[in-house]
């Protein structure tokens, strides 16, 4: 079953994806849903229809990355308009939920769509409280990484930062850049 929501997923119809960005537009920022919009890719990523697991659908704005263009004075800095960031709008979107639901753990994150002003996001929150997870061995080493959102330990803040490679060509990843600045010095 998990295979054909996939499938769709991968080209949605453009009326339903129309309907639902026009909804998704008027909503707030952060939305707290009963089920994940896309249902296999939330169970790839974790999500399980239990007590102690919540979904929430963030907005982002897109776009404001740029610097303004210096007119005064002539130096090659003064050229450069892109901001150069580190993170990326899911870890943006991540963290954002975090601040929004303080008593849960940011467990992973998906895209849904995106148009000319806004991102959005499905985020798995988990609530490391709860009896259900705690008693879970599958769930229940989250109750031990408190913050993990804040310390860049989601998937999509270690695809930021570069943890996804390994050997040849990342030997100064690890344990971060600055950690091996440092190393340098």
């Amino acid at each position: 079953m998990y295979k054909y929501i996939r499938e769709l997923w991968k080209k949605p119809t453009a009326a339903l994806l129309r309907a639902r960005l026009i909804k998704w537009r008027r909503e707030d920022s952060f939305v707290k849903i009963d089920k994940p919009t896309n249902l296999a890719r939330a169970r790839q990523l974790g999500y399980k229809a239990k007590q102690g697991y919540v979904v929430v659908r963030v907005k982002l704005p897109r776009g404001g990355r740029m610097r303004p263009l210096i007119k005064k004075g002539r130096r090659s800095k003064h050229r450069r308009r892109l901001k150069i960031l580190g993170k990326n709008y899911q870890q943006v979107a991540e963290e954002r939920a975090s601040k929004k639901f303080v008593n849960l753990e940011v467990l992973n994150s998906y895209k849904l769509a995106k148009d000319g002003k806004f991102y959005w996001f499905e985020v798995i929150l988990v609530d490391p409280d709860h009896p259900v997870i705690k008693a879970d061995k599958k769930i229940n080493w989250i109750t031990n990484q408190r913050g993990r959102v804040n310390r860049g330990l989601t998937s999509a803040a270690k695809k930021s930062r570069g943890l996804r490679n390994k050997g040849l060509g990342a030997e100064k990843i690890r344990p971060s850049q600055r950690a091996n600045e440092r190393k340098a010095k």
